[in-house]
């Protein structure tokens, strides 16, 4: 999900580097390595950071109940910036480390080619927060996801625009990433579908910090309602300009403004924005206990946090149920079981999706504070 690297490479340049797969060494004898990969740097590293922090305390807490099989969990990081090159650099970078699991990656644009090399290198991968359909879609039995997909995402906002702002001026937005690009189309498509039109259905440049001929040409049509399908940090400074033009319409966006960052970034113009995001777990009682642990941490385990963790709590009660950590014996474990998480019980479908996770629903930003509605 990385802008313009992105859409220059696609998959073509990456699959070439993915195909060039390296000799594993030897497993550790006395723990298991396992990944945490994701924008660790960067414009979107504020999602990496929910994951290094869901990643810490789940492993903390599975060491502290005696490991995997008998053996300890280290996490190695990695950077991939969101970036598939990165990510394809990540990925055999971890199969050198003999790491065992990754959970990520956290942009759809890495993961779909990281989950190429993980599968020849027979590591399973389970993403907390990819949401692109095509990830689950390649007939990978290695890779896994504990979050929705966009075609679900995008019915949620069509049909959310066609009831709620029927005869008013719509604007579709996305930033050309795989993530963007393939809500937007899934958005459009449901709106259409329920006999409405869009007036604006149109690619942003993201990475700029210059929005103000966009916001133009969006109050010159008369826009009430836009639709964004990108990142925090473009939504913010798209709304904030909005704003400073008096220009105020309704600003509706996807599961990447779930981060303080855009209301930082925002101001008082992101007030009363609203988002699609799976159910918030840290509403769950059962939760509870796993939430107090992070906030004495001082970590609030927002957005993709509890998710992540998740994805390591399910790998490794797939790992005691297998009595293995082989690849084989793993994914079909996965497929096979029921997984007690932060969320509650889980498993997983054929493809790899989550099975057990509500579908998405509608948050709003108040007071520089995202509540579900």
């Amino acid at each position: 999900m990385s802008n313009r690297i992105l859409r220059a490479l696609g998959l073509v340049a990456v699959s070439v580097v993915a195909a060039c797969a390296t000799p594993r060494p030897e497993a550790p004898t006395d723990h298991f390595v396992i990944g945490v990969a994701g924008p660790m740097s960067g414009l979107y590293a504020t999602f990496g950071n929910q994951m290094r922090a869901g990643a810490k305390q789940a492993v903390d807490d599975i060491n502290a109940e005696g490991g995997v099989l008998g053996k300890r969990l280290v996490v190695e990081i990695g950077d991939d910036q969101c970036d598939p090159r990165r990510a394809v650099t990540v990925a055999n970078e971890f199969a050198r480390k003999a790491v065992v699991f990754v959970a990520g990656h956290f942009c759809s644009g890495a993961s779909i080619p990281a989950a190429q090399v993980y599968e020849k290198e027979k590591i399973v991968m389970i993403s907390p927060a990819s949401t692109n359909p095509k990830l689950t879609e390649m007939g990978l039995d290695n890779v896994f996801r504990v979050v929705g997909r966009d075609d679900e995402q995008g019915v949620v906002a069509g049909d959310y625009l066609a009831n709620n702002f029927p005869n008013q001026k719509i604007a579709i937005l996305h930033d050309g990433t795989r993530y963007g690009a393939g809500l937007a189309r899934d958005a459009k498509e449901q709106l259409n579908r329920r006999g409405a039109v869009e007036t604006i259905y149109q690619r942003f440049t993201a990475g700029e910090r210059d929005y103000s001929t966009l916001v133009s040409q969006l109050k010159s049509a008369g826009i009430d309602v836009v639709y964004l399908c990108g990142y925090h940090t473009e939504a913010a400074l798209i709304i904030r300009e909005a704003h400073n033009q008096g220009f105020k319409p309704q600003l509706l966006a996807g599961d990447a403004l779930v981060t303080e960052e855009f209301w930082a970034i925002a101001g008082g113009a992101g007030d009363g924005t609203m988002m699609t995001f799976v159910p918030d777990p840290r509403r769950i009682p059962d939760a509870s206990d796993i939430v107090r642990k992070f906030r004495a941490r001082n970590v609030e385990p927002d957005g993709f946090t509890l998710y992540t963790y998740a994805a390591i709590q399910a790998w490794a009660q797939a790992a005691a149920k297998a009595g293995s950590t082989d690849i084989h014996s793993i994914t079909a474990a996965l497929r096979s079981n029921r997984f007690g998480t932060v969320f509650g019980r889980i498993g997983f479908d054929d493809k790899g999706d989550v099975i057990g996770i509500d579908g998405f629903v509608w948050y709003i930003w108040r007071n520089g504070r995202y509540d579900q509605m």
